[in-house]
């Protein structure tokens, strides 16, 4: 009888110290782990940012396959989606989504055609939204 009561004894829970040290250990985990997790998000970020650039420039590229030149830069990338009136041959829109997208971070892409490095310039100024910046704030640019 005395083995049954000590047994339902020590078997109720847990102790506050181990509470305490699983806290501590959970608490390390997440300073270690939590800023890298951050990191790879930002990454992934500039990843979706250059896969969109791609996507935008080939529909470029087949905007001028149909139209004999790139837009303008007051057409801008609307053009992909909506017919400019200065257009005679216009097989659009050339995107899927039939709408502009806008950059991961919420912003809109920047184009300018014609370009100084190449027949038009697409870029994003990345996380912070302004030129230059290292890691999530760094541009992504069209010509790279």
């Amino acid at each position: 009888m005395r083995n049954r009561q000590h047994f339902l004894h020590e078997s109720r829970g847990f102790t506050l110290i181990e509470l305490l040290v699983v806290l501590a250990i959970l608490g390390l985990l997440a300073g270690l782990v939590g800023p890298q997790l951050i990191k790879h998000l930002g990454e992934s970020k500039a990843k979706a940012a250059r896969l969109q650039i791609e996507e935008l420039s080939s529909s470029l590229d087949m905007y001028r396959l149909d139209v004999g030149r790139y837009p303008t830069t007051d057409e801008g990338l609307n053009s992909l989606i909506e017919a400019p009136v200065m257009a005679k041959v216009w097989n659009g829109p050339y995107l899927k989504k039939k709408k502009v997208p806008v950059d991961p971070w919420n912003n809109p892409y920047h184009y300018v055609a014609p370009g100084q490095h190449g027949k038009f310039d697409l870029w994003t100024l990345g996380a912070d939204n302004g030129e230059g910046g290292d890691g999530e704030d760094a541009d992504v640019v069209s010509w790279e």
